[in-house]
């Protein structure tokens, strides 16, 4: 298989780069976030670039990250949350290891405060984050090979699911490894 090991998708708060980063490291792979890529690429915070240059302008850079990581990155990739909108990106997933996160909006403004600037979520965040849930929630569930949900889990407890749910390996750590010395 050539692409990404396992690809991450869900709105904000979902935990996809503390996720991301914990698979990473379980699987001994490399971990990319497109927002950060983007980030890179534009020379400025997201929340800038929206401002600066408007959302159409940020999509049409996320469609080239999302493309070129897709393409690139062996490892764990996760994307920014509205990636999923764009119907290319949709395609560019389709056969990909792809995991819906889904988060619940009490779970989500815990993690993230949605105090953060997002620019999506500027006015009204969580009547806006629901807003942007009912509309992408179906492209998540389009794009996913398997959905994990995060309430009431530990991070450990989420990478566990996603690993179980692609059906990878768990790697061996010393706790699992038996006491032979007594």
């Amino acid at each position: 298989m050539t692409g990404p090991r396992v690809v991450l998708v869900g709105p904000p708060g979902a935990g996809k780069s503390t996720i991301g980063a914990l698979l990473a490291e379980r699987l001994g792979t490399g971990y990319r976030d497109t927002d950060a890529d983007i980030e890179r690429t534009a020379g400025k915070p997201i929340p800038e670039i929206f401002i600066d240059e408007g959302e159409p302008h940020f999509r049409a850079l996320e469609r080239q990250a999302v493309r070129a990581a897709v393409a690139e990155h062996p490892g764990v990739l996760a994307l920014g949350g509205g990636a999923v909108m764009d119907p290319d990106t949709r395609a560019l997933l389709k056969g990909l290891p792809v995991v819906f996160l889904d988060v619940e909006l009490a779970d989500a403004v815990r993690r993230v405060g949605l105090d953060k600037p997002r620019p999506l979520l500027a006015v009204n965040p969580r009547q806006r984050w629901r807003e942007l849930m009912e509309a992408r929630r179906p492209l998540y569930h389009e794009v996913a090979r398997a959905v994990v949900a995060t309430g009431g889990r530990t991070p450990g407890e989420v990478a566990d699911a996603v690993l179980d749910a692609l059906e990878l390996p768990r790697p061996t750590t010393a706790r699992d490894i038996p006491d032979t010395t007594q």
